[in-house]
């Protein structure tokens, strides 16, 4: 089932300590806004935003963007590096940089999912966090 509890938990990766305060509804915006228009310069696919405020203890908001070859998505996380670091903002903790399908950007409250389209369709994140989803299953 892909909005079980077991896979939404593995997704949301080990339990641990999140030690940076969350932040102000208007960073959260300009954030996101700087990783949105970033992805879109890069010529990002079908970017969604999800909100997660009150449905995930990891994040706010997720990110999911598609690109078309190994080297795009390489290339848009260093560029997503680039741009939070110039912003002001910490650099986002990054995984699979190294030429995967996927690659996984942790920007604090808003975490980025970089995939190649297959990828995008075998773990179909959008489905597994959509709110309507959870209202199905009763959580």
């Amino acid at each position: 089932m892909p909005g079980s509890p077991r896979k939404k938990a593995a997704i949301a990766g080990p339990k641990g300590k999140k030690t940076a305060p969350k932040l102000p509804v208007e960073q959260l915006d300009r954030l996101q806004a700087i990783i949105t228009a970033t992805l879109e310069d890069d010529k990002a696919e079908d970017i969604v935003v999800l909100d997660l405020a009150g449905r995930a203890s990891f994040a706010d908001r997720m990110i999911i963007a598609t690109g078309l070859a190994d080297r795009q998505i390489a290339a848009m996380a260093t560029h997503l590096e680039e741009k939070l670091r110039e912003a002001g903002f910490r650099k986002p903790l990054t995984e699979g940089a190294s030429g995967t399908d996927w690659v996984l950007l942790d920007a604090g409250d808003i975490i980025v999912h970089l995939f190649k389209p297959e990828a995008r369709t075998l773990y179909a994140l959008e489905k597994m966090w959509s709110a309507e989803l959870d209202e199905a299953g009763g959580a």
